[in-house]
């Protein structure tokens, strides 16, 4: 069975059961596809839009009971158990046993999830990227400090995501206390070292959305200005407010590292870009992001869209935008316990403002509880509306 006959029901299983996973699901539904997913830890991301399975994701039994009636298998991180999952549907083909098709494939995520592995399959394509090193001990740590220069980012090599796993470092103190922090992954295991980055000096932090087919077909969203606080996502405006062949440069070289990781569905790319309008690659996420979230509301085709069409292999969708201008600000935690809404009746009231909240049973600082979106024709003024929103939001 093909995933891109629409003559028969189709059901996707996603590898874990976030904010992604939610709002995949919800433009799934729309199109009368099935959702399920499996996860270790249900965080009441998915409740009410697909059947969500708790249990031990890398378990050969659970995987091969939660793949049963799947037709494609994709996933929502870069963590998910994607070679376990392909090695229990071989065993299950030899039995004769209908698999689904994987899309990304593991050897995509394998390249991703490690961040030292990530940088070198990049700069071995020849996309360009900022001074790195990998460093096994302190001691080299200390090394390649000195001779990518002071200050340097340190990056967890695995496990690290939205700004948890990256320290910044100014001296020798602040390298070791990185280093003690980092070179454990969260599971207490060692991680394999550090990623060690050059500070860039960049103007501004762009990304850019692609869908890519299995047939390497790609549509390309506008670029986008994100803003970060504590190397996490803050706000994204888009467009992004950059010279067109910078615009046409990024949604090139975008274009250019999903074929390279030979991504099937949404390929998120975060750049740098520098003073002389030069691109460096940041990193990337073979699947939806949270810089695509504006897509929703904002484009003809949303990237959880795009992403079910890619991964089915239908038609990719019109990824450009239905308004001038769009601002998504990110609705984090502000304090810890079961969730609480505060202000969502005076928010609801702003003029044009869509509201998502996650769902997420629990709350704590930092976390990622929902966000907005607004579109409009004056980006200042779109901007600061949006800002003035969110604040009336507590959670």
């Amino acid at each position: 069975m093909s995933p891109a006959d629409t003559a028969v029901p189709q059901c996707v299983g996603v590898l874990g059961a976030g904010q992604l996973g939610r709002m995949f699901a919800l433009e799934a539904l729309r199109l009368g596809v099935q959702v399920r997913f499996l996860t270790p830890r249900d965080t009441g991301a998915t409740e009410g839009v697909g059947l969500t399975t708790v249990g031990d994701w890398r378990s050969p039994a659970v995987l091969r009971a939660f793949m049963r009636g799947c037709t494609v298998l994709t996933v929502e991180n870069e963590w998910a158990p994607l070679a376990e999952a392909e090695a229990e549907a071989a065993v299950m083909a030899a039995e004769g046993l209908p698999v689904p098709i994987f899309r990304p494939r593991a050897q995509t995520l394998a390249l991703v999830r490690d961040k030292l592995i990530q940088k070198q399959t990049l700069a071995a394509a020849d996309l360009k990227v900022g001074p790195f090193r990998g460093c096994a001990t302190l001691a080299e740590a200390e090394a390649a400090a000195d001779a990518l220069g002071w200050p340097v980012v340190v990056k967890r090599r695995r496990g690290a995501y939205d700004g948890y796993g990256n320290h910044n470092a100014a001296n020798r103190d602040e390298l070791r206390q990185a280093w003690e922090a980092l070179a454990e992954a969260p599971e207490g295991a060692f991680s394999g070292g550090v990623l060690l980055e050059a500070m860039v000096p960049f103007v501004r932090e762009l990304a850019v959305g692609v869908a890519r087919g299995a047939d390497g077909s790609a549509v390309t969203y506008p670029v986008a200005y994100t803003e970060q606080a504590d190397h996490r996502c803050a706000a994204v405006v888009v467009p992004a407010p950059i010279h067109p062949e910078v615009a046409a440069a990024a949604a090139a070289l975008g274009q250019a590292v999903a074929a390279a990781f030979d991504v099937v569905g949404v390929c998120a790319v975060e750049l740098f870009e520098l003073a002389d309008g030069t691109l460096l690659v940041n990193e990337l996420a073979p699947r939806p992001h949270n810089s695509g979230h504006y897509s929703i509301e904002a484009c003809h085709s949303s990237q959880y869209d795009n992403h079910l069409r890619a991964v089915l292999g239908w038609p990719l969708g019109d990824p450009s935008l239905r308004a001038a201008h769009a601002v998504m600000i990110n609705l984090l935690g502000s304090r810890s316990g079961p969730t609480r809404v505060d202000g969502m009746a005076e928010a609801l009231a702003v003029p044009g403002v869509a509201i998502h909240l996650y769902g997420k049973r629990e709350c704590r600082p930092g976390r990622k509880m929902g966000h907005l979106t607004m579109l409009g024709d004056d980006a200042d003024d779109l901007r600061r509306r949006a800002e003035a929103a969110a604040e009336l939001i507590r959670l």
